[in-house]
């Protein structure tokens, strides 16, 4: 089945102000994880934490992020000053720059002073992040450019990302912590500026029948099979144990990395996936989800045993660089599906339902591969890794991605011919 190509922002200004929106709010969410490089050498070398424990602390503050379905039931439900997302789009980017001033003028750090303003800061870019992934499925079911939102949002945190990789190391190597929690601060800054004078958004009065029609429709979803099927195939594909501490402690312990050439890996594995995010944002209207799907389960497996290979400067580079982008093409394919998948009128709270799962998976799997790789190593981790990912293809034929294609399709259209018209 050939889906329809689109050109989605040539000639529709709304789909371009939207997209700037969705750009401007990623970038900035990606520069909250600049402190994190330092934070884990902090944890590591001062205060003597294992690859499992330091994990654990960074699942600790991703805490707001697994809780994004109550954000976007506060919002889908509950009118803030007439409006159901921009004034909380103020109030939680106000928040997390707060918190980041907090951190920049202490004095001195310690493990739950840092736990605690650091995850305060990321419940105000978690909830904005909701009301951003909020408008992107309103708007993008209606105009058919989820695919497409979703390479634009993630080409720019992939970007940020870039100088997070280069900048923090940088700064684990050369500054004091209280620098590289100033700059992070600047980006809540700079997406509430944004909020103020891009995001359009009626005031309206509240209505009881809006208020059951909603509440109905949250009945419904909680009784779809297939929403909770791409859950499940979304949790069980990312908790598969991955390597996150557990790749800096072997790259630093094992092959002796400096942090800076960390950093900079880091920087080469997001600007790979800034292809990773042209490629999906020029070909996923062109390929039905099921080819898509099977890809990302095979390049998963292929991605992950080639880490096997990774024993020096030259091959961390390589893979780096090779998988990158690779990744990114895996992430962009789960996230549209789940984009997809959710039902109308209550987007914002069950697209955060599946982000937070998918966060959640993220953390359990980084904890579980650290334990692995504290217990059994970084060769045996990657292997059991591998064949987690393979047992995701005993999901797929529960998806129903066929009829996932034939709404996507239907939107395309309709999409086509409004513009057209």
């Amino acid at each position: 089945m050939k889906l329809p190509t689109l050109k989605p922002f040539r000639e529709n200004p709304e789909a371009r102000r939207l997209a700037l929106i969705f750009a401007i709010v990623y970038f900035a969410q990606g520069m909250w994880y600049l402190p994190n490089l330092p934070i884990t050498f902090l944890l590591k070398d001062t205060f003597d934490l294992s690859a499992a424990q330091t994990a654990t602390f960074f699942a600790i503050t991703v805490i707001p992020w697994l809780i994004k379905p109550v954000y976007g039931l506060i919002s889908d439900f509950v009118l803030l000053f007439g409006q159901r997302r921009k004034s909380y789009f103020l109030l939680t980017s106000g928040l997390a720059a707060l918190m980041g001033m907090i951190l920049t003028t202490m004095e001195s750090y310690s493990y739950w002073s840092i736990a605690i303003f650091y995850t305060l800061m990321g419940l105000g870019l978690a909830f904005t992040d909701v009301l951003t992934d909020a408008l992107m499925v309103e708007n993008g079911q209606r105009l058919g450019l989820t695919g497409p939102f979703q390479a634009i949002q993630w080409a720019a945190i992939s970007l940020a990302s870039i100088l997070v990789g280069i900048g923090g190391g940088w700064l684990a190597q050369h500054k004091p912590l209280f620098v590289t929690f100033l700059i992070a601060t600047c980006f809540p800054v700079i997406t509430l500026t944004m909020a103020i004078f891009m995001i359009r958004e009626p005031r309206v009065q509240f209505e009881q029948r809006q208020f059951h029609e909603t509440w109905a429709a949250i009945r419904t979803a909680i009784g779809s099979r297939t929403l909770w099927i791409v859950a499940g195939f979304i949790f069980f594909y990312n908790f598969s144990p991955s390597f996150g501490p557990a790749l800096l402690y072997y790259a630093t312990d094992r092959l002796h990395f400096s942090k800076i050439f960390l950093g900079t890996l880091d920087s080469l594995t997001y600007a790979s996936g800034i292809i990773g995010t042209a490629v999906y944002f020029a070909f996923s209207k062109s390929f039905p989800f099921r080819r898509l799907i099977h890809f990302a389960i095979a390049a998963g497996v292929i991605a992950t045993l080639a880490y096997i290979g990774y024993r020096d400067e030259v091959s961390a580079v390589v893979l780096s660089l090779v998988f990158g982008g690779i990744a990114m093409f895996i992430q962009l394919a789960f996230l549209d599906l789940a984009a997809r998948a959710c039902p109308k009128q209550v987007e914002a709270t069950f697209f955060a339902l599946l982000m937070s799962i998918y966060n959640g998976s993220v953390q359990l799997s980084q904890i579980t591969g650290g334990w692995l790789y504290d217990q059994l190593g970084f060769t045996r981790l990657i292997l059991i890794s591998a064949s987690f990912t393979a047992l995701c293809w005993l999901f797929v034929p529960f998806l129903k991605l066929d009829e996932l294609d034939a709404a996507r399709i239907e939107e395309v259209l309709i999409s086509d011919n409004s513009a057209g018209s």
